[in-house]
C-alpha cells in the first residue's frame, strides 16, 4: 500500500468518525466542531483526487463562513437541550430505518455508475501518448466552463444569492424605538450657527421662593416661603 492509499484510508476514517459525532454529540457546539472535522477530511480527500479548487473552495466557504456562522447563531441562542431531546430514542428506529435506506441507495448508484465506467480504458488508451499531453490546470478548466457553457446559470444563482441577501437584512433590519441614530445626510449639511444657540440673560436674577414641606393633616403639602431680602 503506497502513501497516498494511507492517506485516503486515514482521511476516510477520521471523516466517517467525525460525521457520526456530529449526530451523536450532546453538546450542539460540539457538533459543530466535528461536521468543520469532516469537512477538513472531505477537502484532503479532494486534494488526493487532484481537485485543489474544490478543496480551497470547502475551506474558505464552509469552514471559514458558514461552520462560523453555525457557531455563533449555536451560541448566542442559548438552545435547551433537554427539550430538543426528548422523544429522540423513541424516534431513532425509524430515523435510522431512513438512513439505511438512503446509504443503500447511493452505493447502488455509485457503484452502478463505477462498474460500467469507461475511464480506465480511456486511461490505458491515453498511457503511451502520456509524453505529448499539456498538463492543464483543472481551476482553469472550471473557470473556462462556468463562464462559457454555464454563464447564464452562473448568473441566475447570483441574482438569487443577492435576493436572498437583500430579504435577509430586510427581514432583520427593524426600526426600534429605544435605539438613538442620526442621518449622515443631516450631519453633513449642518452649519456651525445651528449647533449652538447664543441666549442673552441678565447679570443677576431676582431669588426663586423657596418650598418647604408642611403637614395638613397626615398629607405633606408644599408651602412656598417667601424669600425676604435684609436691608442694611
Amino acid at each position: 500500500m503506497d502513501v497516498k492509499t494511507g492517506l485516503f484510508y486515514l482521511f476516510s476514517a477520521l471523516m466517517l468518525f467525525a460525521a457520526f459525532r456530529v449526530i451523536t454529540a450532546r453538546n450542539p457546539v460540539h457538533a459543530a466542531l466535528y461536521l468543520v472535522l469532516a469537512f477538513f477530511q472531505a477537502a484532503g480527500i479532494w486534494l488526493l483526487l487532484q481537485a485543489e479548487f474544490l478543496a480551497i473552495a470547502l475551506v474558505l466557504v464552509y469552514v471559514g463562513a458558514v461552520m462560523v456562522l453555525f457557531l455563533f447563531v449555536v451560541m448566542m441562542l442559548d438552545v435547551n437541550i433537554d427539550s430538543i431531546r426528548v422523544g429522540f430514542w423513541k424516534n431513532f428506529p425509524l430515523i435510522g430505518a431512513f438512513g439505511a435506506i438512503i446509504a443503500l441507495e447511493m452505493s447502488w448508484v455509485l457503484i452502478g455508475n463505477y462498474r460500467g465506467t469507461e475511464i480506465p480504458k480511456m486511461v490505458n488508451a491515453a498511457a503511451p501518448h502520456a509524453d505529448k499531453l499539456v498538463h492543464v490546470s483543472n481551476t482553469k478548466d472550471l473557470g473556462i466552463l462556468l463562464y462559457t457553457q454555464y454563464l447564464y446559470p452562473l448568473e441566475i444563482a447570483a441574482v438569487i444569492l443577492l435576493v436572498a441577501i437583500i430579504a435577509a437584512i430586510a427581514l432583520t433590519l427593524r426600526q426600534r424605538k429605544d435605539s438613538k441614530y442620526v442621518y449622515a445626510a443631516d450631519q453633513v449639511k449642518v452649519n456651525a450657527r445651528d449647533r449652538m444657540n447664543v441666549i442673552k440673560m441678565k447679570a443677576t436674577q431676582e431669588a426663586l421662593p423657596i418650598l418647604t414641606p408642611e403637614v395638613v393633616g397626615d398629607t405633606p403639602v408644599a408651602k412656598v416661603t417667601p424669600v425676604v431680602e435684609k436691608k442694611a
